[in-house]
């Protein structure tokens, strides 16, 4: 949806929302209602209705208001950043629309398809949504009815086939209690991956669609492409590449020749045909639908001239559902959910597992009706509820399906693994002395360069015996300056230093500045046999080979680690360690006992968290025996600064961020903003002024989409001031266009260019085949790179994520709106001059709270105990039916009376064993027997009380629904539950009758 909504609204796939700012104008004339009219449906639980809306009353619909009378349904909405429609893409793979371009009969079979996907669609919005009431919007509001607007699209931006819809639902929608309120998109936004996985199962195992595609020769292949037209896919999309290169140049010269004005819908679509004609036969001007066909037919000709052959029909080829491994699917359907949990912990919700069920069926090759395969969804989402996750709110009467209260049990096991495996590493010894430390510091580092306390400390235990060493600060603490010193020290030892990093660009960083050479992580574990590789189900799984197995995947034979030698006593340095995952962290512990070699953790698990799941930095911390936390920052021009850098890090509480949030903003280091729009002018102007001065800048946004508008924003500026040469255009990642003299990043690691990931460069130069880069940082570091690795592999990088500026030092660091806490702190740590935080406020009071809230949100989750808790906290925050609150309240309260009860009886039953070792030991017997006796009717009395307790319950879950029962008895099943009963007593620790005397 995010994506979606730019391109609705200004022909930019890079936005979530339709906001207000640009909103009903932009998107009327992107639904082309000025014209013509547009779909609206209506959606109650009695059904689907159907009329049309033309541009005035279109207007007055995003607007939220009645499309006939004009009257505000609800509160009008008032603030820029208001939503107006939330968008969802109906995409088809891009063989389809080459298939019904090829075979036109096939176009009514496309379009009944994406019918009955849009159907099942909108009936789920209305069954799955709600709106909230109640103070903070605590209470479920089910949606009587909703609205939506549909718009068909026979071809993308760049004139090419591509057959989709786009789905506008208006936000406001009208609940049961006959009141028109905002939809809570909340949901909606985590709801989507199920609209997504039903759109993926329909193009792939629909009946009809497929016994079509048959008649016409086409099959399809494990991907969901037309088998027989997918190798055309990709020679189209590289011609689609050229159209944006040539509708970038044209966009520019338009810009140049009507400074300071926004092409119109108009202007757009003219530069759209232009760009289409550019090189094709003929050159058309304007391009109707014969021409526009025949163009397309000549060129897939050109590419293969069978395709454009009858076929012979083919064969339906289909999995049956009887034969289906319905195990597999659900271990596929949580692999699935928990590749996309990285983000929260590891934690996804029963969306996320439904989702991944469809999915899983969608690959599946089985076809039949929808309806038909209902019950293998939900047998499949149950087996993997029952088997393969934990439930974090076990106990709960009902939980809304969006909240994320589950984890894989792998994801579970490996946190177990990890915490096991460092405390069996966690061996003490000593550190090297801090006055040896301080002499070879200054044989090492420069007359100007000292270490000071912390790195000393620091320097001492990764040259120390300490097994597991853990080295923690903030950015800017000289972390690599005290890495010199320990390897120096080590190598006085004759141990060695063995420099690893997450990434190879970060191990590129740190071997630089250490003066040793230096690997990723992967590559370590590789050369001392670690094998991983996606199983059946989609899980990553590591393997080890011992010299003499055949590596599978080479065929030839393993001969043992061969570039990284390690021998006992070796420390093991993992730079930028707070990005390093669980399951690469439970390898390299491994290594490290199996070949007696200590690890060092160097970093801060506060910044920048893993692409897999986080944690491990953490972990590692709160196990070491020798841990070391510098707070001495070396960055920062402003030395007080320095100090608020590290009470930003880790603020203690509310008040405490309060706090450094009042003092940012005395300080300077706050921008109040109106909207989301303001904020990124704001950043496009900060990264222009700092340009100008020759200053290298760095801004940070919550998302790539919000990056890649900033991005635009500021190409487009420099284009306006003839910063950017024009006269030649790469493409890159996701068609997008790149200039000489823009500032890019290149996305993959290429060992015969010598460029890595996440590496930041400037255009030089474009030629024919290849792009010219100079690396920002030393002008003197050049590389080149093909076109294709361009448009695969690189993207503009004025602004990026956190993950993309972590490790840059710059004169100057803006950060956006919407990060979470790593997000702030990695941004406002940047600057070495400079660093600025906007916040979207409408008073300072209201922008200190938001810059507190954002301290405090998306720190790791570690263990289990804190998945748990931020479980609950999701939960308190959704909105939720009134009748279960009140019985999920009464319930929680049962079940803390019944833990109570549970202790009581524990305290009971070890007093009772005291109570028989001290019989044994004294000649008192028989009056210890009397207090035993008090102890056994003790114990008595509370099992009663525990047994009233469970009937309490039990007549609490009978004034629930019998779904929610179902359900909660499915998910609750012993597999997934990792605290006890509450109602199920201990067992005693004593046998008696007597004391055995």
């Amino acid at each position: 949806m995010r994506q979606a909504v730019a391109y609705a609204l200004e022909g930019v796939c890079d936005a979530a929302r339709g906001h207000r700012p640009l909103g009903v104008e932009h998107a009327v004339g992107y639904s082309d209602a000025r014209n013509l009219t547009v779909t609206r449906f209506t959606v109650t639980g009695e059904g689907i209705g159907q009329d049309r809306l033309d541009a005035r009353a279109l207007a007055r619909w995003i607007d939220g208001a009645d499309p006939e009378s004009g009257r505000p349904r609800g509160r009008v909405l008032t603030s820029p950043d208001a939503d107006l429609f939330l968008d969802a893409t109906m995409n088809m793979p891009k063989s389809y629309s080459l298939a019904v371009l090829l075979a036109p009969e096939l176009r009514d079979e496309l379009e009944a398809l994406q019918d009955r996907i849009r159907d099942r669609t909108l009936a789920t919005w209305q069954r799955e949504l709600n709106a909230r009431r109640g103070a903070g919007g605590v209470v479920r509001e089910p949606i009587a009815r909703l609205e939506v607007v549909e718009l068909q699209h026979e071809r993308s931006r760049a004139l090419d086939p591509h057959i989709h819809r786009h789905l506008w639902l208006g936000v406001k929608v009208l609940g049961e209690d006959g009141k028109w309120s905002n939809v809570d998109s909340r949901v909606a936004m985590k709801l989507h991956t199920v609209v997504n996985a039903e759109g993926d199962l329909a193009s792939r195992t629909d009946p009809a669609w497929i016994a079509a595609l048959a008649c016409h020769g086409y099959t399809l292949d494990a991907d969901g492409e037309i088998a027989e037209l997918a190798h055309l896919v990709r020679p189209l999309s590289r011609r689609s590449n050229q159209i944006e290169a040539n509708r970038a140049l044209r966009l520019a010269q338009w810009r140049q020749a009507h400074p300071g004005q926004h092409p119109d819908h108009a202007v757009l679509a003219a530069i759209d045909r232009w760009a289409w004609a550019q090189h094709r036969p003929g050159k058309p001007e304007e391009v109707d639908e014969g021409v526009w066909q025949d163009l397309i037919r000549s060129e897939i000709a050109a590419l293969d001239a069978t395709a454009l052959g009858r076929r012979d029909s083919a064969a339906v080829t289909a999995t049956k559902v009887g034969t289906l491994d319905r195990d597999l699917l659900a271990a596929m359907a949580v692999a699935d959910a928990d590749r996309r949990s990285a983000g929260c912990g590891g934690r996804f919700s029963r969306y996320d597992v439904r989702a991944g069920a469809i999915r899983a069926l969608a690959a599946s090759g089985v076809v039949a009706d929808r309806d038909l395969l209902e019950e293998v969804v939900e047998d499949v989402t149950g087996r993997a509820l029952k088997e393969h996750v934990v439930d974090f709110l076990d106990g709960e009467a009902r939980v809304p399906s969006h909240v994320k209260q589950l984890m894989s049990l792998r994801t579970a096991q490996d946190k177990l693994d990890l915490a096991e495996r460092l405390d069996r590493l966690n061996q003490p010894g000593h550190d090297v002395p801090a006055e040896a430390i301080g002499q070879l510091a200054a044989e090492v580092l420069d007359d100007d360069t000292a270490l000071d306390p912390g790195q000393t400390a620091a320097a001492s235990a990764v040259a120390g015996t300490n097994r597991l060493v853990t080295v923690t600060g903030p950015a800017g603490t000289g972390k690599t300056t005290l890495l010199k010193v320990a390897r120096r020290a080590l190598r006085g030892q004759r141990r060695s230093m063995i420099v690893v990093a997450p990434t190879r660009r970060a191990a590129t960083v740190a071997g630089r500045d250490i003066g040793t050479a230096a690997s990723s992580l992967h590559a370590l574990l590789v050369d001392h046999g670690y094998r991983f590789a996606e199983d059946a189900a989609g899980w990553t799984v590591w393997t080890r080979l011992t010299p003499g197995d055949v590596d599978p995947a080479t065929g030839s034979v393993y001969r043992g680690p061969r570039r990284y030698p390690i021998q006992a006593g070796d420390r093991i340095v993992v730079d930028e360690a707070g990005m390093v995952d669980l399951q690469v962290a439970n390898a390299l512990a491994q290594l490290a006992l199996d070949t007696g070699a200590g690890i060092a953790m160097v970093g801060d698990h506060l910044q920048a968290l893993p692409v897999g799941h986080s944690g491990a930095m953490a972990a590692a911390q709160r196990r070491s025996g020798s841990v070391v936390e510098l707070t001495v920052v070396h960055r920062f021009h402003e030395r007080d600064y320095a100090a608020l850098s590290l009470r930003l890090r880790d603020p203690a509480d509310h008040a405490e961020a309060v706090a450094v949030a009042q003092e940012l903003a005395v300080r300077g280091h706050v921008e109040m903003v109106s909207s989301e729009h303001e904020a990124r002018e704001r950043m496009v102007s900060a990264w222009l002024d700092h340009a100008v001065r020759g200053e290298r800048i760095a801004l940070v946004t919550a998302t790539n989409a919000e990056a890649q508008q900033i991005n635009d924003r500021i190409q487009q500026e420099r284009l306006d001031r003839g910063q950017l040469d024009s006269g030649r255009v790469a493409v890159g990642q996701h068609g997008q266009s790149m200039l000489v003299g823009d500032v890019v990043q290149t996305r993959r690691n290429d060992i015969d260019t010598g460029v890595d990931n996440r590496a930041n460069w400037t255009i030089t130069r474009i030629r024919q085949g290849a792009v010219e880069l100079a690396s920002v940082g030393d002008s003197g570091d050049r590389r080149t790179v093909s076109r294709d690795y361009a448009a695969e592999h690189m993207h503009l990088a004025y602004a990026s994520t956190v993950h993309g500026i972590q490790g840059e030092t710059v004169h100057a660091a803006y950060t956006g709106p919407g990060v979470d806490a790593a997000g702030l702190y990695v941004g406002m740590t940047r600057g070495r001059v400079a660093n600025t935080a906007l916040t979207i406020a409408q008073s300072a009071e209201g922008a200190i709270e938001q810059l507190a809230d954002t301290m405090l949100r998306g720190l790791p989750e570690v263990t289990l105990g804190d998945a748990r808790r931020s479980a609950r906290k999701e939960l308190d925050r959704a909105a939720r039916d009134p009748h279960r609150q009140r019985i999920a309240a009464r319930s929680a309260e049962t079940d803390a009376r019944a833990r109570a009860l549970r202790d009581a009886l524990r305290e009971n039953d070890a007093r009772a064993a005291s109570l028989i070792a001290v019989g044994h030991a004294r000649p008192e017997a028989a009056r210890l027997a009397d207090v035993l006796d008090e102890t056994a009717a003790d114990r008595d009395r509370l099992l009663e009380a525990l047994a009233a307790e469970r009937a309490r319950r039990d007549a609490l879950m009978r004034d629930v629904d019998v779904d929610a029962v179902a359900e909660r008895d499915r998910v609750s099943a012993p597999t997934a539950a990792w605290e006890p009963d509450p109602f199920a007593p201990p067992a005693p620790d004593h046998h008696r009758p007597g004391l055995g005397l």
